[in-house]
């Protein structure tokens, strides 16, 4: 009998990762690219790429780029609504016929979840963009964010740039008054944009506007907060106040299964702005606290690339070996008997 491969993507906003891995569990080889959020993107360019990703990853492994894969999981930012889903997998499906035998395709919320939990749990993004969703022992999903810089996207990298550009803007209005100095944000974002007073900005806001780029002032102003800057503080704090509000808003539609976990509820923190999560800690804890008895936060030691290889051995009905202890490290351990975290 052939060798079976299975193929993984991970997409997100900014950037994407694939994964080979044979029928043993092993990973074979990875791929990396640019971002595949198809509203971003368009459904054209993100397929494209998404092929893009596994040719670079069957070659890192050492097979033929033609090399049909047994089924490809695609856990992708984007990829929410089930009839989305089913076009972007049909068309890579007619597309690409010689890439993969089967397809599924998901949000890279449930991906993360199926990469860390075995039995479901919360996923938490804050990348690029940010969400939040629930997933229970019997399939249901509830979700909470995730609808668009335009409409959410709260504690975001996106979010916390826009904030502190927005209250530069403002304080120059004197439509309000941060309540500490916005000296060193303005620094940050007169260095990071290359400008030398708000009017370059509006290039940025308008005619040249990327949603990567504009998030990629958020790391200069993580540095800036870790090195004491209290209005920098003050923005990755609220940013734990909003992925703490996206918690309590799932509460209700949590399982009493997800509930009485040993460790109580489990949330996966996905996203590069969670580097910075001892910025944001105490205002997550300060929300989420006071509506459960115990939670564990735990973050993905890799790409959630492999959890859409689960997924994608699952549809054809493989049992493909999981190690779920090697997937993820704990960020965060809460319990209301246990004095700090």
């Amino acid at each position: 009998m052939a060798p079976a491969f299975f193929g993984g993507i991970e997409g997100g906003g900014g950037h994407s990762f694939a994964k080979i891995i044979n029928g043993d569990g092993r990973i074979m080889g990875t791929g990396s690219g640019p971002g595949t959020n198809l509203y971003l993107e368009g459904m054209d360019a993100t397929v494209e790429r998404f092929h893009a990703l596994v040719a670079e990853a069957l070659t890192a492994a050492g097979l033929p780029t033609n090399t049909k894969l047994r089924a490809l999981g695609v856990s992708s930012s984007g990829c929410e609504a089930e009839e989305t889903n089913a076009k972007l997998k049909q068309m890579l499906m007619s597309r690409y016929p010689g890439m993969a035998e089967r397809v599924v395709v998901c949000s890279d919320s449930v991906g993360a979840i199926v990469t860390a939990f075995p039995h479901g749990g919360i996923c938490l993004i804050s990348g690029t963009g940010s969400n939040s969703l629930l997933l229970n022992p019997d399939g249901s999903v509830h979700r909470c964010g995730g609808w668009s810089y335009m409409l959410g996207d709260e504690a975001s990298a996106w979010w916390i740039s826009q904030q502190a550009v927005k209250w530069v803007f403002d304080e120059d209005d004197n439509l309000r008054t941060p309540v500490h100095s916005t000296a060193k944000a303005r620094e940050c974002i007169k260095r990071y944009f290359g400008i030398t007073d708000r009017f370059g900005m509006l290039d940025f806001a308008y005619t040249n506007f990327s949603k990567a780029q504009f998030a990629g002032l958020c790391q200069h102003l993580a540095a800036a907060a870790h090195e004491g800057d209290l209005f920098c503080r003050d923005l990755f704090a609220e940013a734990g106040r909003w992925l703490g509000r996206f918690v309590v808003a799932l509460l209700p539609n949590v399982s009493e299964e997800l509930r009485r976990e040993p460790g109580g509820l489990s949330v996966v923190a996905v996203g590069a702005v969670f580097k910075s999560w001892d910025l944001m800690q105490v205002g997550f804890v300060q929300q989420v606290s006071t509506h459960l008895s115990a939670f564990t936060l735990l973050q993905l030691t890799g790409s959630l690339a492999l959890g859409a290889v689960y997924m994608a051995a699952k549809e054809v009905g493989f049992d493909l070996p999981k190690n779920y202890a090697q997937n993820s490290i704990p960020l965060c351990r809460w319990n209301k008997n246990t004095p700090g975290w």
